[in-house]
């Protein structure tokens, strides 16, 4: 991978380091979430520094041990009673801050795209608004949770709207990856996410905005039943 300046991976370490927290916060200061997270950050910053994922041409490709584990951890928690009661005692202003994420991550990823690491595509140059719902995460914060009410119904459009806009880059960052089923940007892949640590973004940061929006959405959902 091309020698990046320093800035690029500090700000993108950085902004997993607060999404680590902003998780923590969410599930109320869970112990086994944060030492899972932890242990599967160290891992992946291995794999990714061991240049495992740079070998595109294996089927299934390897980059599924990356996207694979955190998904299923996710449909397992749903899946499973315990899991849901414990998603269900999430706290949901902590839920919505954890989005602000989104604004350093599409910084970084714009830098990327400068230095040819990613296409332009993946940034809000490109076809990626994501950006938007970290900007306006802190508003709605204050709209929905600094009010006498909750207002319920902002906060689940606003869930629904940026879970859109969080699956619209992801589609297109994995069609625009080097492997074997890529569509996109051939003439600039998706390659950064292959190495240490912008292969946080999926194996962490991505899957932690999904479990968000999808647990804000079941709590608001269950409030009206």
């Amino acid at each position: 991978m091309e020698k990046l300046p320093l800035y690029i991976p500090v700000v993108f370490i950085a902004t997993t380091i607060l999404a680590l927290y902003l998780l923590y916060k969410s599930t109320g200061r869970s112990r086994i979430t944060i030492v899972v997270a932890l242990l599967w950050l160290i891992l992946q910053a291995f794999t990714g520094m061991s240049g495992f994922y740079t070998d595109t041409n294996t089927m299934p490709p390897r980059f599924i041990l990356a996207l694979g584990p955190p998904l299923l951890i996710i449909i397992l928690l749903f899946i499973a009673r315990r899991g849901r009661t414990f998603l269900d005692n999430w706290n949901l202003k902590w839920l919505t801050w954890l989005h602000v994420v989104r604004i350093p991550v599409e910084l970084v990823l714009y830098w990327l795209f400068v230095y040819k690491q990613v296409p332009r595509l993946m940034t809000f140059e490109g076809i990626n608004y994501d950006i938007l719902s970290g900007i306006t995460a802190p508003v709605i914060v204050l709209l929905c949770f600094h009010a006498q009410k909750l207002r319920k119904i902002l906060l689940l459009i606003w869930n629904i709207i940026c879970l859109g806009l969080l699956l619209n880059i992801v589609i297109h960052a994995i069609l625009s990856a080097p492997l074997p089923f890529q569509q996109l940007a051939f003439d600039q892949p998706n390659v950064a996410v292959l190495y240490f640590p912008y292969v946080w973004l999926p194996a962490f940061i991505v899957p932690a905005v999904l479990l968000a929006h999808l647990v804000a959405i079941r709590q608001l959902l269950a409030s009206w039943q």
